[in-house]
C-alpha cells in the first residue's frame, strides 16, 4: 500500500511533466499540418500524422484551447503563438466560408468545406477557445469574434422550447451534450471578460439543467430529448457526463455564489454506479437504474471523474483529494501508458483490449483540463 500511496502522491507532478515534455510538443509539431495549416485530427498508432483524416472543427477549437491554456498556466511559453496560429486558420477556413453566418462542421485535410452544417457542439468549443485566447491579451478582435458567435447562437440556433437547436439544418434528437459545453463556454467567457452578461447566460443553462436535463427523482442526467425536451426512452446515462456536470456546477457556483453542493453530490454518486469492477474505471453508458449498458471504457470519462473529485476537494469534501489522485493514477496507468510519448489509448473493451487504432487529438482537451485543474487544486 505504501507504494500505491507514493504513486498517487506524485501523480499530478508526473502528469504535468508528461503534458509539458511530451504532449504539448507532439501535438504542435507532428500534430500540426505545415502544408495546409491547421491541427491534425489524429495520429496513427505509431505516432505519425494521419494527414488524410478530415478536420473536425471542434477538434481545431479544442487544440487552440489546449495551447492557450498551457500558455495561461505558464507551462508552455510558445503556447500563445501556437494558439493564435490555430485560431487564424480556424477563422480563415471554417468561419462563414459559404457566405452564411456561423462555422462549418468539418473541413477536408486541404481546408475546403466537407460538411457545411452549423453544429451547436462545435460552436460551444469555438466559444470556449476564443474565451481562453482572450485571457492571454484581452485582444479586441478576439472579443469581437466572441460577440459575433453569440449573435449567431442567439439569432440562428435558439429553440422556442429553450436551449439551442442541435444544428442548422435543425435535427433531432436534441442532446444535453452541446448545452453542457455551452455552459462551460459561458463560465469561461465570464472568467475571461468579467462581463456579468455571461453569468446570466450561464444561469440559463443551469436553469435548463434543473428543468429538463436532470431527473431530480432518479438523480440522473440523461442524454437524448425530443424537440420539447421530453425524454427519449429508454434513457441513456453516460457516467462521464454525470461527472463532468459536477465540475461545471462547481464552476457555476464559483462565478455566481449559487449553491450547487446537493446536485454535485447526487451526480457524483450516480457516476460511481457505472464503474468497471476490474479496473475501477468508468464505463461508457448505463441505464436509468444503474445497470451498465456498454461496458467499453473511453478515456474522457476518466478525466471527468478526476475533475469531479477535484471540484469536491475544492469544496472541502473529506477524502475527495485522495479520490482525485487515485483516478488520475488510473488514467495514467490505463490510458496514457502509450508507446508514443504524448499519445494515449482512446477506448478499451471490457477485457482491456484497445478498440481504437489511432490517437485522436480530441482527447487532448480532456487530459490537459484534468491536469491543469489538478495542479491548481491538489498541489
Amino acid at each position: 500500500m505504501a507504494d500505491e500511496g507514493m504513486i498517487a502522491a506524485g501523480v499530478v507532478a508526473r502528469l504535468k511533466r508528461r503534458m509539458i515534455e511530451d504532449a504539448l510538443p507532439l501535438w504542435s509539431t507532428t500534430g500540426w499540418d505545415d502544408a495546409a495549416g491547421g491541427f491534425i485530427d489524429r495520429l496513427h498508432r505509431d505516432g505519425t500524422a494521419d494527414t488524410a483524416a478530415p478536420r473536425r472543427v471542434f477538434v481545431q477549437a479544442r487544440q487552440i484551447w489546449c495551447y492557450a491554456k498551457a500558455a495561461q498556466m505558464g507551462w508552455y511559453p510558445q503556447g500563445r503563438a501556437i494558439a493564435l496560429k490555430g485560431l487564424e486558420h480556424l477563422l480563415a477556413k471554417a468561419k462563414a466560408p459559404d457566405g452564411k453566418p456561423g462555422y462549418v462542421h468539418r473541413l477536408t485535410p486541404e481546408g475546403a468545406v466537407q460538411d457545411a452544417r452549423r453544429d451547436a457542439y462545435d460552436h460551444a468549443f469555438i466559444l470556449f477557445a476564443l474565451a481562453t485566447v482572450y485571457t492571454l491579451d484581452q485582444d479586441a478582435q478576439v472579443r469581437a469574434e466572441i460577440d459575433a458567435l453569440l449573435a449567431f447562437l442567439d439569432g440562428h440556433l435558439r429553440s422556442p422550447h429553450g436551449g439551442f437547436h442541435e444544428s442548422l439544418p435543425v435535427s433531432l434528437p436534441r442532446r444535453q451534450n452541446p448545452h453542457m459545453h455551452l455552459f462551460e463556454a459561458m463560465i469561461a467567457c465570464f472568467d475571461a471578460t468579467h462581463d456579468l452578461s455571461f453569468q446570466n447566460r450561464a444561469g440559463e443553462f443551469f436553469a435548463l439543467f434543473l428543468a429538463n436535463l436532470y431527473d431530480k427523482q432518479k438523480h440522473i442526467l440523461t442524454e437524448y430529448f425530443e424537440e420539447d425536451w421530453s425524454k427519449i426512452e429508454p434513457v441513456s446515462v453516460e457516467a462521464g457526463h454525470q461527472a463532468e456536470w459536477v465540475w461545471l456546477l462547481k464552476g457555476f457556483e464559483r462565478i455566481t455564489g449559487c449553491p450547487t453542493g446537493q446536485r454535485r453530490a447526487e451526480l457524483l454518486a450516480t457516476a460511481l454506479r457505472y464503474r468497471d469492477e476490474a479496473t475501477g474505471c468508468l464505463t461508457d453508458e448505463g441505464d436509468a437504474v444503474g445497470n451498465i449498458r456498454r461496458a467499453t471504457r473511453r478515456l474522457w470519462p476518466q478525466t471527468e471523474m478526476a475533475k469531479a473529485w477535484i471540484a469536491q476537494a475544492e469544496s472541502g469534501e473529506a477524502g475527495a483529494a485522495d479520490e482525485a489522485r487515485a483516478t488520475l493514477v488510473l488514467l495514467e496507468r490505463h490510458y496514457l501508458s502509450h508507446p508514443v510519448k504524448g499519445g494515449w489509448y482512446d477506448q478499451f473493451d471490457r477485457d482491456g483490449k484497445s478498440l481504437v487504432d489511432t490517437i485522436p487529438a480530441s482527447s487532448f482537451y480532456h487530459v490537459l483540463c484534468a491536469v491543469t485543474e489538478a495542479e491548481q487544486v491538489l498541489e
